[in-house]
């Protein structure tokens, strides 16, 4: 490490555009950047939430808006984005609750981890607004698909919803994917599948061929949701506001070899027998970055999460994109 070099904690998962910075093969300029390797992304929201843990982190992109809505300036965000999913796939329903096509969700029982996790905004919003599901009647359980607990330990889930909205904390016992098992709840969605899946054939995906729903979902709105962003401790960047951008630009070039190392077919670097095939099909959708950086690129997802958010009433009103992210010039 360089002595005059500015030392910062990083709390993030080991995704594949993130390696280079783990092993240091990316450096930012004038920063030395202490990589902190953890892989539930949970733990590092609640952490970097409720005591600041680290000078940035990959954080929950809904959070983040929410907070910032809300008058809580306790972070600032670069346009880098260490998690991006469709969530199509993410809708498990029980047989037995008459849920056939998406509309059917209306007035269900449906779990949830969290009613404001950046996942669940995405989800509802396709839902309503691609498939027209009133989602107003629904009675929202919220805890650990897998587990009987909540959905980590957030320290604060400001949110500007009407009071009208049945949401409540699951204290059955029991994990939501048990409950919906037993049919006690109707549906789930979020960030992972409930185990029931695997042994009872009455609970199967909302959108079977969900490869098709999202393709054809992007193909029409140049949406490919974001899920996380990084964030910095405010009291940090004041202290050394010059970071954004040489932060910024190593972000860009570690995920920029991670393409290259991921589209060399030589030998196959992931365990995806069809990578060829994936890579070609990546080509022809998004062309030859999927996974653009930056505020400019991602301006149709960028501004459907904020409508999501004002529409389901995590936020009382939309931010301008300039008030969330900081400036690449600073």
């Amino acid at each position: 490490m360089s002595t005059g070099n500015i030392k910062l904690s990083f709390a993030c998962a080991l995704y594949d555009r993130m390696q280079p910075l783990y092993t240091g093969e990316v450096k930012p300029e004038g920063i030395d950047l202490e990589f902190l390797r953890i892989e539930a992304p949970r733990i590092i929201f609640d952490n970097m939430a409720g005591s600041q843990a680290y000078d940035l982190s990959e954080m929950s992109s809904s959070e983040f808006i929410a907070r910032r809505c809300a008058g809580d300036d306790t972070f600032v965000a670069l346009p880098v984005f260490p998690s991006r999913a469709f969530r199509h796939s993410f809708i498990a329903i029980h047989k037995d609750s008459g849920i056939r096509r998406p509309k059917d969700l209306a007035g269900k029982r449906i779990g949830v981890p969290l009613y404001t996790m950046t996942a669940a905004i995405w989800i509802r919003g396709f839902l309503e607004s691609d498939h027209g599901v009133d989602l107003s009647a629904v009675h929202w359980v919220q805890g650990s698909i897998n587990a009987a607990t909540g959905h980590g330990t957030p320290t604060v889930m400001p949110m500007h919803r009407a009071p009208n909205i049945p949401i409540e904390d699951n204290h059955s016992g029991k994990s939501l994917s048990e409950l919906l098992d037993a049919g006690e709840i109707d549906a789930i969605m979020g960030t992972t599948l409930p185990d029931c899946m695997k042994h009872n054939p009455k609970v199967v995906r909302l959108f079977p061929d969900f490869r098709a729903e999202e393709k054809a979902y992007y193909q029409r709105t140049q949406i490919f949701p974001i899920m996380h962003l990084v964030a910095i401790k405010r009291s940090t960047f004041e202290r050394h506001p010059h970071i954004a951008k040489p932060l910024f630009e190593a972000f860009d070039r570690a995920k920029d070899i991670a393409l290259l190392r991921m589209k060399n077919l030589a030998a196959l670097r992931y365990m995806l027998p069809w990578l060829t095939d994936d890579l070609d099909e990546i080509e022809q959708v998004f062309g030859a970055d999927p996974w653009p950086y930056g505020v400019a690129p991602n301006l149709p997802t960028l501004h459907a999460l904020m409508a999501h958010m004002v529409e389901q009433g995590v936020v009382a009103k939309a931010m301008s994109m300039q008030e969330l992210f900081l400036p690449m010039e600073l």
